[in-house]
Order: C-alpha cells, then structure tokens, then sequence
C-alpha cells in the first residue's frame, strides 16, 4: 500500500493497494511489448496474459495475468525481470475503489510556495538528501518544479513526496501517477469497435477500433460522406467545429440536412464514420470532422461529379460513398439484375479523378466505397469496381461473409456488419450496426428501445456494405491523422497489409493473399495505425 497526497499536506490521502493481477513492464526501446525480443519462455507467458492498457511512447504496458495462476503470475515476473529487453517488470497498484490499474514513476511534481524567493528555490532543493535530478522548471505555476528520482528508486518516491510536503517551504508535490486515458467511448451495442457481450453472447469479431484509439481518434481529418443528407443537429456531431462546408447539391444549397421522409441513410452512415461518441454512439473516427454532401439525384447526375468537386475544393480527406447500382435480389440467384453491367459516366470519373489527384493538396482524397448488397459481382460495378476507389465488403458477428455482400476481384477489404439467417448461412447474434439515427422518432428507430433507444436517436440495426463502407472511410482518417503526408495510394495499399485474413477455411484466398469474399481481410484499425 502506498500514499499519494493531492492537495498539500492537509489533502486527502490517496491509497492505491498493491495487485498480484496486474504486472507492469516497459521495454527498454520504449516501443510496444509486441515488437521486443523476449526469450520462448517469456513469450509463452505474455502470451497468456492480458493487455489492459498501455501508455504509446514509453514502452509501458500494463498487463493482466488472465489464464496464469497466483503462482504462475509471480513466475511471470521474476522471468521478465531477466530479460534483457526489458527494463522493468513488476506489480502494479490499483486503485481499490475501481479495481482500475495505475502505474507511477519515478518522476516528482513539486510546488514550493508563492512566497519562496526564486533566488532560493533551487538552493533549498540543493539541500536536500534526496538525489533529485530537475528535468524542468515549470510556466504553468510559479515556483513548479519536475524532478527526476535516481533510477531504481522505485517506491521511495512516494515516500520522499511525503517527506517534502512536511518541509515548511513545499506547497505542493506527489510522484506522477498515471492512468489509461480515458478515450471516445465505444457504447456496449458497438460490437464492431471491441469486444462486448450481447444478450448472453461473447461477441470477438471486431475491427481493433477501440485498439487504435489510443493512438489515433482522427484528429485534424475530415470525412466527407456523401448520401441523402446528414442530421446537423444530432447531438453526436455537436462537438465544436465538427461540421464542416455542408452542401446540397441537389438542391444548390448550403444545407446538407434530409429534406424528404425517408432520409435517414446518410445519418446513419456519418455516425458510423466518425460520431463524437458523447451520447450514444461513437464514430470509428470520433475526432475527425464532417463534412456531409446531400446528394438525392439520379445515378451518373452531373450532381454526382459535384458532389466530388465539392469535397475536395472544402477540405475532404477522406470520402465515403454508400451507394451505387440497383442491386440485385441477394437471396435470388436468377434474379436478372445480377447479370446487369453498370459503367462508370465519364463526368463522374473525371470528378473522381479530380479528387484523387489534387485534393488534399495533391496527395489526393482516399475515396471508399460500398461494394453492394446483391450477392453478385462488384466487378459489374463501375463505381464500386472503380481503381481508384476502396470497394469495402460486409462481414458479420461469426466472422464471416455477410449473406448479401457483392463479391469479386475489386473487394479491397471487408468491415463488421449486419447480416441475415438464410438457406443454412447462420443467423447473426445482432440486429446489426448500433449508430447515430434521425434525431427523435423520424428514422429507423421511431422510439422504441427494442430497435435502438428509447428516444430515437440511435439504432441497433443499420448494416449492410452501407455501413461496412463508412468503417473503413473512419480507418482511413485514422491512418490520416497519424501520418497526414501519406497519398491516397499509400493509405489503399496501408489498408491492404493491415487486413486480418478471416474465416480462412471458406475465404479462398489466393497466393497474392486476396479473397473475392473478402478482399484481403477485415480490416484491423490497430495495425493500420501502427503501419502509418
């Protein structure tokens, strides 16, 4: 048990208790645990453990000994504690209130009152016993101090911030102690962002969103979603600055909001891109920015191309496009629509050319696309099938093939969502996607918390490429916002090398590692991010 004081010597006192199920390391490189030579019996038992936070740049991980026994996790220490790329393994402190675990270092944050000369202030701390190294004065308060404690002091430095805090001249000081921040939240429904459980059912079939977080939330990126209109006004996309250059240009107008009864897909799809996360639902990109294009006329439209015109002349990144061709009946084989050939307008590829080559000053916007809903081939798609386009497959909460999703040589890449029981394709554990509705009882989910929530402002059921495309455009913005100089083709091909190859027993996945199913995999957000 140690003893942190907030506060000075008359705050309240802290106690964070010592956990036999939390181990903390840090690599001596300061990169991830993952990425360190560790000795066959070191892996092994790391393999056995937990990751349960991580603080990115330090090298520090904390790990939770998951199928390791009391015994096994004190084995686990002592092995670590040898290796040689490693430079600490040991207990951590939790906090007992939460069960959360926290790490310290050795590093002190001391505050000498306001009345100390300055003059004086370096000289008091020169007559100290302690062997403090100072790192920095510090602006943010006068007389603020960080010091450094020699190496291997360990649990001393919360003794000696004690000790400091009775010394007349000491206002404040306490070591740092640290917690995972706390990131955009991914709401319980949101089984394609992490992990969760779902009426009695262990859901694993995510895409490492939340994984990716810590690194990358899409800051300074902006996704264009291009669809039937956006709710401007839902409380997901609120946060300051969040929208950006709105257009409707269908109607020629600076307002991206539904216009007609039935709007509600483009919401639904934005949400999914890159929700704030505040309410009810967050974003794969919680961060980035929306810049949302209402475009309700018909396919292969002059609107069309400026619809792409616009999002690149305003800033977009990243643009997302949920929609295409009529699909064909996807339960329905003999349907004539899926042999139907769809070419891509001359004005709608020139404006995507326009995107790809100049947008993002040059480097060009990542354009994904929804591959299709019909069970046929998006290589009969000119838009989806498009080279310079992501064409984005469905999986679902097995792990598999969404029932309904196109197939074919363009599949880039698959991303989690709905999916349907059919003719012995196993029914889903969920509704679907949960994701940002038409705020109040306009939209999918009129108010009924069986079908989202109660207020209607979310629902459990969007799905279909529809949302698999926005997921992907949300990975994107990730990759961005970690590494803003890459081209459009190096994000598409970063997306390719960060696909986990799933369900590979029935994938077919050929030498090149593509699957007509698939594409090259679900995507994963961590690895992407890590790869950018």
């Amino acid at each position: 048990m140690v003893i942190v004081k907030y506060g000075g010597r008359d705050g309240k006192p802290l106690e964070f208790a010592d956990s036999e199920d939390f181990l903390v390391v840090r690599t001596r490189r300061r990169g991830a645990l993952a990425t360190a030579r560790l000795s066959s019996r070191a892996l092994s038992l790391t393999q056995r453990m937990e990751r349960v936070a991580s603080f990115p740049g330090t090298g520090v991980e904390v790990l939770h000994r998951r199928d390791l026994d009391p015994g096994e996790a004190r084995d686990a220490r002592m092995v670590l504690k040898d290796e040689s790329e490693l430079r600490f393994a040991g207990r951590a402190l939790c906090d007992p209130r939460s069960g959360e675990p926290v790490v310290y270092t050795e590093n002190l944050f001391v505050k000498l009152r306001d009345d100390v000369p300055s003059s004086l202030a370096f000289e008091f701390f020169g007559k100290l016993r302690y062997d403090l190294e100072p790192v920095r004065k510090l602006d943010f308060a006068p007389k603020s101090f960080f010091f450094r404690t020699p190496e291997g002091s360990g649990r001393a430095v919360f003794d000696i911030a004690l000790e400091l805090l009775e010394m007349e001249e000491v206002e404040f000081a306490h070591p740092e102690v640290v917690r995972e921040r706390s990131y955009k939240q991914a709401f319980p429904p949101q089984w394609h962002l992490q992990s969760t459980t779902l009426d009695g059912n262990d859901i694993d079939a995510h895409a490492h969103v939340v994984d990716a977080w810590p690194d990358s939330e899409g800051e300074g990126v902006v996704i264009a979603v291009i669809d039937d209109g956006v709710d401007m006004d839902h409380e997901e996309f609120a946060s300051p600055n969040k929208i950006v250059s709105p257009r409707d240009v269908t109607r020629d107008r600076h307002n991206a909001s539904p216009f007609f009864a039935g709007d509600e897909h483009g919401t639904a799809c934005a949400g999914v891109a890159c929700a704030d996360g505040n309410f009810g639902a967050s974003g794969v990109a919680p961060k980035a920015r929306l810049l949302p294009i209402r475009l309700r006329s018909a396919l292969g439209s002059i609107d069309e191309a400026e619809a792409f015109y616009w999002a690149a002349k305003f800033g977009a990144d990243v643009i997302s496009c949920s929609w295409g061709p009529r699909d064909g009946k996807w339960w329905d084989p003999a349907d004539p629509q899926h042999n139907s050939v769809v070419v891509l307008p001359d004005s709608t590829r020139l404006a995507i050319d326009a995107a790809t080559d100049h947008g993002r000053n040059g480097r060009g916007c990542v354009i994904t696309w929804a591959a299709g809903n019909g069970n046929e081939s998006v290589d009969n798609d000119g838009y989806a099938g498009y080279d310079r386009v992501i064409a984005v497959a469905a999986c679902n909460d097995h792990e598999t093939r969404s029932v309904y999703s196109d197939f074919g040589d363009a599949n880039w890449c698959a991303f989690p969502s709905s999916d349907f029981g059919h003719n012995g394709h196993p029914a889903p554990f969920t509704p679907g996607i949960w994701t940002t509705d038409l705020s109040g009882s306009f939209g999918y989910n009129p108010g009924d918390s069986e079908q989202g929530d109660v207020e209607g402002n979310y629902t459990n059921a969007f799905g279909g490429t529809s949302s698999a495309c926005p997921g992907a455009a949300g990975v994107a913005a990730l990759v961005l916002a970690r590494n803003p100089s890459l081209s459009w083709q190096d994000v598409k091909e970063l997306l390719r090398q960060s696909c986990d190859q799933i369900d590979q027993a029935n994938g077919n996945y050929d030498a090149q590692g593509h699957s007509s199913w698939y594409g090259y995999g679900r995507l994963n957000a961590r690895a992407a991010v890590d790869l950018a």
